[in-house]
């Protein structure tokens, strides 16, 4: 599990790319105040528009499409991977508490879909999100 890196992951790295390409500015693995406790760390986040985007991997989250459970050492894995899931649920119920909109985005979806619904997230938080200006160069 050394392998798995926490942040900035291939499919972290292209979503980002394709919001950047929208315009929009972001911060990444962001870290969100939940009270006491360690903060929670949205892989993308829109802090003026309390917007906090995770990218889950199909098999750490248990994706209802593409999720596979494992054949051996299911006494470890089949706890691990539910406890994934309690986790984010728990996470989303308190973010959204906390006033924040989340946007989970699976591995398997193009980045091009997952920006748009992200942007859509974005327009119906009314808020100004930073975005390139006309005289920024890239």
């Amino acid at each position: 599990m050394r392998a798995n890196r926490r942040a900035d992951t291939s499919l972290e790295r292209r979503i980002r790319t394709t919001l950047h390409r929208r315009g929009l500015r972001y911060r990444k693995d962001f870290p969100i105040a939940m009270g006491s406790g360690r903060p929670v760390r949205a892989d993308v986040a829109f802090p003026r528009a309390r917007v906090a985007v995770f990218v889950d991997g199909c098999f750490w989250h248990c994706c209802p499409l593409h999720g596979t459970l494992p054949k051996t050492n299911t006494e470890y894995w089949l706890p691990k991977l539910a406890a994934n899931v309690d986790r984010d649920r728990r996470v989303d119920a308190q973010l959204r508490n906390l006033g924040w909109s989340v946007v989970h985005v699976w591995e398997h979806e193009q980045p091009d879909d997952a920006a748009a619904r992200v942007a859509a997230v974005l327009e119906e938080a009314e808020v100004e999100v930073p975005r390139r200006s006309e005289t920024d160069v890239t």
